[in-house]
Order: structure tokens, then sequence, then C-alpha cells
């Protein structure tokens, strides 16, 4: 169990192969000493939706796995993700839809994230993406080369499961 007080670390990434709509996603869980990997892949999809999805199954997975959690710091490349909160009043009052009154890509995922950021102490950080390693540590470059690695295998393949590894 986790400390109500710890923060919780979480670094996504999502990846797509945009001709073949084949995409995977990935999140590193740094919980106290521990390290756990999350990641999956899905067909008909797009980027952003698996930039989504890889912040909704770490989140998802704190709360069944973590009874008390302390705030959640995620770390992602996405600006697109990042910058759902700041959007969020805007999206709530026009009903997750464009000006032209159709709904948004990716409505109920985004839905969802936003719904966690009510009930959960969420904070958002921008790294950059596809960075060259250096002697510091970077999370985002494990998150980043998994998830392209899982759309490079699977491109031709159907949708598998979540797999996990800790």
């Amino acid at each position: 169990m986790t400390p109500h007080n710890e923060t919780i670390e979480i670094y996504t990434d999502g990846s797509c192969h945009t001709q073949l709509n084949i995409g995977a996603w990935a999140a590193l869980l740094l919980i106290g000493d521990k390290k756990i990997m999350l990641s999956g892949k899905e067909i008909c999809t797009t980027h952003n939706r698996m930039e989504l999805t890889a912040v909704i199954k770490a989140i998802e997975y704190v709360q069944k796995n973590f009874n008390k959690t302390g705030a959640l710091t995620i770390v992602s490349d996405s600006q697109y993700v990042v910058g759902l909160t700041a959007r969020k009043e805007k999206l709530t009052r026009l009903y997750f839809a464009t000006k032209k009154g159709n709904e948004i890509r990716n409505a109920s995922l985004v839905k969802q994230l936003l719904d966690y950021t009510d009930s959960l102490t969420i904070q958002f950080i921008k790294i950059k993406a596809h960075q060259k390693k250096t002697d510091t540590i970077n999370y985002n470059i494990e998150v980043d080369k998994l998830s392209r690695k899982i759309v490079r295998e699977a491109v031709g393949i159907e949708m598998g499961d979540i797999s996990i590894e800790i």
C-alpha cells in the first residue's frame, strides 16, 4: 500500500502507425521503490487516443492496486494530454463538441481523464519528445521506445491484451 501523502510518478507515451491505424501505449509507474511498466496495443486508433489511453490505464492501475493514493505526477510528451485541464472549462461548456456541433475526437477518453482530475490530485508535466539518452535517467525515453516497439511488432497483427511487467 502506498502512503496517502506519497506522490506517484507516471511516465506515459503513445504511438501509432498512421497508415495502418495500429497503435500502442506505455506507462511507467514509480511507486516507492517499485517500477511498474504497463503497455497495450489497439487497432483503428490514433496518436492522441494512445496518449490518452496510456494516462487513463496508469490511473486505473493505481486506483485498483493502491487503496490510498496520494498525488499523481504524470509526465507526458503530449501537449494534447497535458493541455486538457486548461481547456476543461471550454470543453465542458461546449458539451465536448466542436464549433460545428460535432463531438470532439476521443470525447469519451477526454471526459474520463477530466473526471479523474476532479477526484484525484494530478499534476501534469510536459516533457520534450524524442530526447537523446544522457547520464540522467529519463523514463520518458523508456515508454517512448516501448510504445514504438509494440507498434512495430503489431503491424499486421490484430489487437492484443494488456501486458504488465513488474
